[in-house]
């Protein structure tokens, strides 16, 4: 159990939260939400003794392995897997005194090492991290080249990888999607989902919070609060009782002015003195309610397209690739008002390099694009953060798109995407990702384009501001084509689908839990490419669904297996989220309830007892159906 009793945390002479008091316990899967800065980064570096408590008493059981992603990766000669595989750091060290009792030839050291090895799953941990590496999006090439050929975003997956490799009982994740695609997201969500030991995640995806987590830690307004239930549930309650707060706070002010009215009338008056001094009093003793603040601190929407040619964009039989390599064959698509197109398509099958062709970043190895003549193209790409002058100011940078603005203007504008007071003057440099992202966001808004090419559009982006963004393009009243891992963002602004896969790009006719499924058979199948005669065997795709038939009668069993062991895990979860929160009421701790807290406790030990138990056996049955795969 993780123990937070009245915590207080703070940077410098600001406050982050305090009066924090609530317990975490095994096996739970906690989503951390709050705005940037809030304080969400600073309560891992307290589990990671990183930092103490300003105040109050923070404390958990001796010699837990705690995991978490290393922010940066030296650039090693070591392999991906090795690097992955030193994440198991018991693993390593038994593998060390393996080495050393074979050079001291001790027979007896030997074989008590090979039954510790086996104890921790060393005979199958290599095939643990390919699953990992694989998962995550590298090929089986790419797991013996070097950790320093890998770029950035690649080395920040290797140490997901790493961190999730190590056979820990506490999880901490800060964003671990950020540099994911979606096939990436959907299998991180399904490991995070099986994960046995206790998770506290940081997240801005919202799909990924609610799939994921069954209680939420919220940080506002300097104070930390724990709610059961996942992000959707949290945001009901939190919704109900800001309501009833500012119900409360209302009707409060309501009684303040009555009373201030009283006295203000009757204090000089000598027969009504008494009583005005009672109130005065009653005025002072009163503990003041707050009043709610739901507010986002973002406003803002795209204006009306000027002129909105049909059709705004037409590629003709394009190929698209980098030299002599062909990515895409034969493309062609027609963007018209209106349109509003997801992209879907496995890591490298060339959704981002369709998108810098059409916006004119990269030319088409063949084929051809025409533009209308009115064309105006709002283009976002991670890589044109990096092209912000980091020594000028948010104000700068939207001065020279409009020399004729008055500053006034600019200030009001930019205030929408929060850059307020003397932050629009400040340089860009020390920013966040956060924030730079915003900036890029606020200049393309600024633009009013009738076409939006938006790649990864809420990298670093949180929560209110993704939202924000969410309303402004269902708003939006020109054409719309995006690639993004955020699935809510997906499902909310597009309604029309296209898969790039296998070298074609091609109508997807589903939604996104049918991608998922479709990524599911993909690998099953080999990685066969989209609208091939033949599998990558060689084998007819008659005979390949012959097979798989086959294939299917012949794991029924483990299926079945499976299914029922995370029925009971559901099944379990489901009593554990009803029993925390009759445990949750204050009444029940009243002196007259004795014997049913005493039943709720009972109750709840058995239920994380028989869940501790349902999930290893939906593990059991997993890791079995794996190995028959």
């Amino acid at each position: 159990m993780l123990n937070f009793k009245n915590i207080a945390i703070r940077r410098g002479n600001r406050l982050l939260f305090s009066g924090a008091s609530f317990t975490i316990h095994k096996g739970q899967k906690i989503g951390l939400t709050g705005a940037n800065g809030a304080g969400k980064s600073s309560l891992f570096a307290l589990l990671r003794n990183e930092l103490h408590a300003d105040e109050g008493e923070f404390s958990m059981p001796p010699n837990l392995e705690i995991a978490h992603v290393a922010q940066e990766t030296p650039a090693l000669p070591s392999s991906a897997i090795d690097y992955v595989l030193d994440g198991d750091r018991e693993l390593r060290a038994l593998q060390q005194q393996l080495a050393a009792a074979e050079a001291d030839h001790d027979g007896i050291k030997l074989a008590e090492l090979h039954v510790a090895l086996d104890h921790v799953g060393g005979y199958t941990a290599q095939a643990r991290a390919s699953r990992l590496l694989n998962g995550l999006g590298f090929s089986t090439e790419q797991e013996s080249r070097p950790v320093s050929s890998f770029s950035g975003g690649w080395r920040m997956r290797l140490n997901l990888a790493q961190a999730l490799m190590c056979r820990s009982d506490v999880l901490l994740l800060d964003e671990p999607t950020n540099h994911l695609d979606l096939d990436a997201v959907m299998y991180l969500q399904d490991w995070l989902v099986k994960y046995p030991g206790t998770l506290l995640l940081i997240s801005h995806d919202r799909d990924f919070l609610d799939t994921i987590t069954d209680h939420i830690v919220h940080i506002e307004q300097n104070q930390a609060e724990i709610y059961t239930g996942n992000y959707s549930a949290f945001e009901r309650m939190r919704a109900e009782k800001l309501a009833q707060q500012q119900s409360a706070y209302e009707k409060q002010q309501r009684e303040i002015a009555h009373m201030q009215s009283f006295v203000d009338r009757f204090k000089a008056q000598a027969t009504k003195a008494r009583q005005a001094q009672s109130r005065i009093k009653a005025l002072e003793r009163m503990e003041l309610i707050a009043q709610a603040h739901v507010d986002s601190p973002f406003g803002f929407s795209f204006p009306p397209p000027k002129k909105m040619p049909n059709p705004l964009l037409q590629l003709e039989h394009a190929d698209i690739g980098y030299g002599d390599k062909v990515i895409v064959k034969n493309a062609s698509l027609t963007i018209t008002p209106g349109d509003r197109i997801g992209l879907l398509g496995p890591n490298g099958a060339g959704k981002s390099s369709l998108i810098k062709v059409l916006s004119g970043q990269m030319p088409a190895l063949s084929g051809k694009l025409r533009n209308a003549q009115d064309l105006n193209i709002g283009y976002f790409a991670q890589h044109q953060l990096e092209l912000l002058r980091l020594e000028e100011s948010p104000l700068w940078h939207l001065q020279q798109l409009d020399k004729q603005a008055t500053e006034k203007d600019l200030r009001n504008f930019l205030g929408g995407f929060d850059f307020r007071g003397d932050k629009v003057n400040d340089p860009v440099e020390p920013f966040s990702g956060g924030e730079k992202a915003r900036l890029v966001l606020a200049m393309l808004v600024y633009q009013n384009p009738n076409l939006l090419l938006l790649d990864e559009p809420t990298n670093h982006l949180d929560l209110e501001m993704r939202h924000a963004l969410s309303v402004a393009l269902q708003e939006y009243q020109g054409a719309l084509l995006v690639v993004s891992h955020d699935r809510h963002l997906l499902r909310s602004v597009t309604d029309t689908l296209l898969l790039v896969a296998g070298g074609q790009v091609q109508p997807f006719d589903g939604d996104l839990d049918d991608y998922k499924q479709w990524l599911a058979e993909q690998k099953k199948a080999g990685d066969e490419p989209a609208g091939s005669a033949e599998t990558a065997s060689g084998v007819s795709r008659k005979d390949q669904r012959k097979q798989d038939a086959e294939r299917r009668q012949r794991l029924k069993p483990l299926l079945d297996a499976v299914k029922k062991a995370e029925a009971a895990v559901e099944k379990f979860h489901h009593q554990q989220r009803e029993l925390e929160e009759q445990l949750a009421d204050p009444a029940i701790y009243s002196d007259d309830n004795k014997e049913r807290l005493k039943q709720l406790l009972a109750q709840k030990a058995n239920v994380d007892s028989a869940l501790e138990q349902a999930e290893l056996d939906w593990l059991t049955a997993e890791e079995t159906l794996a190995q028959a795969e």
